[in-house]
């Protein structure tokens, strides 16, 4: 069964084959398959002037850019203009100065709660790990703040060095 359609077929392909014959002429004139129907004449090709193709020397500048390479970007700079003043004379204003510093972060503790003791005022703290601190003012909170003040419903602190002074408020919890 399966020979008697193999043999089908390749009946089939010949048969097609056949049906539109080609003369010996006509396949001479025609272009082999792939090339385009209009083909360059290959007899101009001489004509062609090559070093007219290259670029001057003198037209192409140095590469100065990288498109693959990060560099920030080069600082403004910088221009001292004299200012007229009322006086007549000029007076040169400088650039403004660079920014300070950052900010400190804030100071990552939950006030819950204050004691009230027969050695004075304890405030209660939460850091962010859970656990519970305790103190009085002017004491060391977990060897980085100072706790400088209890209020009825906020604490103030600095850092242990006395930078980035910081309320906070009751939180409850």
């Amino acid at each position: 069964m399966i020979t008697a359609l193999l043999a089908a077929l390749i009946v089939a392909v010949m048969a097609r084959r056949s049906e539109t014959p080609v003369s010996p002429a006509a396949q001479r004139s025609a272009p082999p398959r792939g090339a385009s129907a209009a083909a360059p004449n290959t007899a101009s090709v001489d004509n062609v002037k090559l070093d007219l193709l290259k670029p001057s020397p003198g037209t192409l500048g140095p590469v100065t850019r990288n498109p693959f390479q990060f560099r920030p970007k080069p600082a403004p700079p910088v221009i001292l203009r004299p200012a007229i003043t009322g006086s007549g004379a000029p007076v040169v204003v400088a650039p403004p100065p660079p920014p300070g510093p950052p900010p400190l972060p804030p100071i990552g503790l939950k006030f819950i709660g204050v004691l009230d003791t027969s050695q004075g005022k304890v405030a209660v703290f939460r850091d962010n790990g859970g656990d519970v601190i305790n103190g009085k003012e002017g004491d060391i909170i977990d060897g980085r703040y100072k706790l400088l003040k209890i209020g009825v419903e906020s604490a103030d602190l600095s850092y242990a060095d006395g930078r980035g002074r910081q309320t906070i408020r009751l939180s409850g919890q």
